[in-house]
């Protein structure tokens, strides 16, 4: 059974310092949903106080409903994972799953029943007598989550749970963890600052920045209509090209840029003179010229094979230089260093945002 998280205008504060500002969101029940932002934004204070280790400065935390003010973190209807899993060592793999079931006073037969389900559930069927110093990092992150399910939360909530995994496995965990979650069906909060954990997993995304959320969407509509030049940064690699709104035509708006006019589209209604940000994602620039505004020429500084892509990096008009990604099999010539190289994009996968704070800066 899950249930719904709701965050009601949470503001939590540490003496004269924000942490989290007027946060206001409705997770849904069953829902995959993941805070997403650097570290320090706040995502991970948001976790505990759902959890009930921290109380809100302001605002209210609702769970299936029900207000959570005054309800410690052993009485609501939730489970944390934490970043270093605090499993037991000495513990057997069955013991550190059964642990919150021993102390709810099960009976031992009862767990070892329980225990047998998860670890079929955890795809570690009949590993129960194992200690959990013996397990490999992928077994016990299994393991952890095992432990989390046995008391059966509403809401699990997990704090990076995978950042200390190599990056191969580290892939396939998020997969067998999102396979998990929607075979037992609760809701899940994930923290992380990992963009591609964020964009593979989740049905929906926060994404944060300085204690505010900046933008809560699917992981689609993050990377393709950012809401803020933060998201657009800090989601995905992007190029920024800053300047001035010098027509808004339906929509679409230009606009004056170093390295010239250029255009993309206006989903946030930009009007003539307004300072602007045009962002072009990599993959979305060919080599070769096309429409005059949206296309623009810059020396090649280098290039970097990687397999399946090569990346084209040129100078640009500012301190950040210009990335081109190209397919492997897209039959161009890669421009060599020192050369001049016109690219183009369409239109339509330039986005112009208000001139803001961007990530990294």
């Amino acid at each position: 059974m899950s249930a719904g998280v709701e965050l009601d205008h949470v503001t939590v504060r540490f003496g004269q310092f924000t942490a989290v500002d007027d946060a206001t969101l409705d997770i849904k029940g069953g829902e995959f949903f993941s805070f997403l932002g650097p570290s320090g934004c706040g995502k991970t204070t948001i976790l505990r106080t759902v959890s009930g280790f921290l109380d809100p400065s302001a605002g209210k935390v609702r769970i299936g409903g029900q207000d959570m003010g005054g309800i410690g973190p052993n009485k609501r209807p939730t489970a944390l994972i934490f970043q270093n899993l605090a499993l037991f060592p000495l513990m057997t793999v069955a013991d550190n799953i059964t642990y919150g079931l021993r102390v709810r006073g099960m009976s031992k037969s009862e767990r070892m029943k329980k225990a047998g389900e998860l670890l079929d559930l955890i795809a570690l069927p009949g590993q129960g007598d194992k200690l959990v110093s013996e397990l490999s990092g992928g077994q016990k992150q299994r393991v952890a989550i095992a432990r989390a399910l046995a008391v059966q939360p509403k809401v699990l909530l997990l704090d990076e749970p995978l950042s200390a995994l190599d990056l191969k496995l580290r892939q396939h965990m998020r997969t067998e963890l999102r396979a998990i979650q929607k075979q037992v069906g609760i809701t899940f909060i994930y923290i992380t600052h990992d963009q591609g954990e964020a964009l593979t997993m989740s049905d929906r995304i926060a994404v944060m920045s300085d204690g505010v959320i900046q933008q809560v969407a699917d992981g689609k509509n993050v990377y393709d209509h950012p809401d803020t030049p933060f998201v657009a940064s800090f989601v995905g690699e992007n190029n920024p090209f800053a300047g001035k709104v010098v027509s808004a035509d339906g929509d679409y708006a230009a606009v004056e840029t170093p390295h010239g006019v250029l255009r993309g589209r206006n989903d946030k209604k930009l009007k003539t003179g307004d300072k602007a940000i045009l962002f072009v994602r990599p993959e979305s620039f060919r080599l070769g010229a096309g429409a005059s505004d949206a296309t623009l020429a810059s020396e090649t500084i280098s290039s970097a094979f990687e397999g399946n892509a090569t990346h084209v990096f040129l100078k640009g008009a500012t301190k950040k230089d210009i990335t081109v990604t190209v397919a492997r099999h897209g039959g161009h010539k890669i421009p060599t260093q020192g050369e001049t190289a016109a690219i183009h994009y369409e239109p339509a996968m330039g986005v112009v945002l208000p001139e803001g704070k961007m990530a990294r800066e």
